[in-house]
């Protein structure tokens, strides 16, 4: 049995990609299934991002992070989520982010820098990092991370390529989003004392 350092997975950004990493098997053969699925995706790229966006502008409860001003966004800004819609440019300002998420995926080793790449992701929507007084939800970030997955398989699965090649980059692209929504819940967690604190307590 492999002893795992729980606390250093609360510390050390490496070593808990390193352990999601082995626990779910994205290895290797996993790594250079992403990168090799370039020539497919890359194309099909901006169309994912459409489908994405279409799915977050469709509700409330997500359409209406987009409203207050992006971080390094300078443009007009909607009023009301009403006046929001695909062609906006604070909606098309994140579109490019997004587009370029794919793009590193496809396009990165998969390195420390990577690592601390999917963490910025993951911090990137809660009040840590850009607009201050932008803080996502974590039920609408999983939201967003099921809806990409699903949107990604669903194209996946019209690549023209051998069936068990499509399945196996099925298989690395999941593992992959489930090691990314890691790094995005990681950001929403209370520090473990305080955690701790809170199962210690008496019910009310």
């Amino acid at each position: 049995m492999k002893e795992i350092d729980e606390d250093r997975l609360e510390s050390d950004l490496q070593y808990r990609y390193e352990y999601l990493a082995e626990f779910i098997g994205f290895g290797a053969e996993e790594e250079a299934l992403v990168q090799a699925s370039a020539p497919h995706l890359g194309p099909r790229i901006a169309d994912l991002v459409e489908k994405t966006y279409v799915r977050l502008l469709n509700y409330d409860a997500t359409a209406r992070h987009f409203v207050p001003r992006q971080h390094g966004y300078e443009g007009n800004l909607p009023e009301t989520a009403a006046d929001l819609n695909a062609a906006h440019p604070q909606i098309q300002f994140r579109k490019d982010h997004l587009n370029r998420y794919f793009l590193q995926l496809i396009g990165r080793s998969f390195d420390e820098k990577m690592t601390r790449y999917l963490d910025t992701v993951g911090k990137m929507h809660t009040a840590e990092a850009g607009n201050k007084s932008i803080e996502v939800p974590l039920v609408q970030m999983n939201a967003l991370m099921g809806a990409i997955s699903d949107i990604l398989m669903e194209d996946i699965a019209e690549w023209p390529i051998d069936s068990v090649i499509a399945l196996r980059t099925v298989r690395a692209f999941n593992k992959l989003l489930w090691i990314q929504n890691d790094f995005v819940n990681r950001h929403y967690q209370a520090p473990r004392d305080a955690r701790e604190r809170t199962t210690r307590s008496e019910p009310p």
